[in-house]
């Protein structure tokens, strides 16, 4: 265990052995880390809260601290960090509250650049990319593999589903459908993540479907429901059309359109 003579770690946290910890970084009680995690310098660590293996966190950083929700009285809420992240410059990564599961969750092989602000009882999947100043109020919900661009503002309770992309400086007043790109304030539909689709490897056919699916809920001025209906009959149970609805239906806030 690499841990600098100069870092601050309480007795009733437990490192693995290979952790390392920078100078003038602090770990708090009820703080697990897992093998192959390097905590540079200048990063407050405080617990409950439970970080996996092989993630890096740079300077500044404040993870797992009580959240800024008013109605919090210091209950024991968590936070929980998967493998393979990157967590840069003056992150606030909050854990839950008890209105809630009491936890919020951050997935595996996830870059959060910096000042990213992640509140209490979200939900980070796995391959998601926040860019600087990315801003996730509580409650909200990131599917894998978004891309959120800098600057972008999410309001409690939205779901972003995966694969969708914000584009710097978007305010996010909706859900965003799974697959769909969003730019604005609010931010709007702006067409399928085409190029995004492509990056990851879709088949040529399932991205020609997604763009009829999208075509059938936003340029065909149908309602919702006949919108969907018409969608998931002609997506002859293709598992992405599938996932596209899915992520409409759900919506609790709405959907941008």
């Amino acid at each position: 265990m690499a841990i600098h003579p100069q870092a601050i770690v309480d007795p009733r946290a437990e490192l693995a052995p290979d952790v390392e910890v920078g100078p003038f970084s602090v770990i708090g009680p009820d703080v697990s880390i897992d093998s192959g995690t390097v905590i540079h310098s200048h990063v407050v660590v405080k617990g409950p809260t439970h970080i996996g293996k092989h993630n890096e966190i740079f300077q500044f950083a404040s993870v797992g601290e009580a959240c800024q929700d008013k109605k919090y009285k210091g209950e024991p809420t968590r936070l929980e960090i998967g493998d393979h992240n990157v967590i840069r410059e003056n992150c606030t990564l909050h854990r839950g509250t008890v209105q809630d599961e009491g936890v919020t969750r951050i997935g595996s092989h996830n870059l959060l650049m910096a000042y990213v602000h992640v509140a209490h009882d979200c939900v980070v999947g796995n391959h998601t990319v926040l860019a600087n100043m990315a801003t996730l109020a509580g409650h909200v919900v990131v599917d894998d593999h978004v891309i959120l661009g800098g600057g972008t503002m999410v309001h409690q309770f939205c779901h972003i589903g995966v694969y969708a992309m914000a584009a710097g400086g978007s305010i996010v007043l909706k859900d965003i459908p799974a697959f769909v790109m969003a730019s604005g304030q609010p931010a709007a539909p702006h067409g399928l993540n085409v190029e995004g689709l492509k990056r990851k490897g879709f088949d040529s056919g399932v991205i020609r479907a997604l763009r009829n699916a999208y075509k059938r809920l936003y340029r065909q001025g149908l309602p919702l429901e006949e919108a969907l209906a018409t969608i998931e009959a002609e997506g002859q149970g293709e598992p992405m059309i599938r996932l596209f609805v899915d992520s409409v239906r759900r919506n609790t806030r709405g959907i941008i359109r």
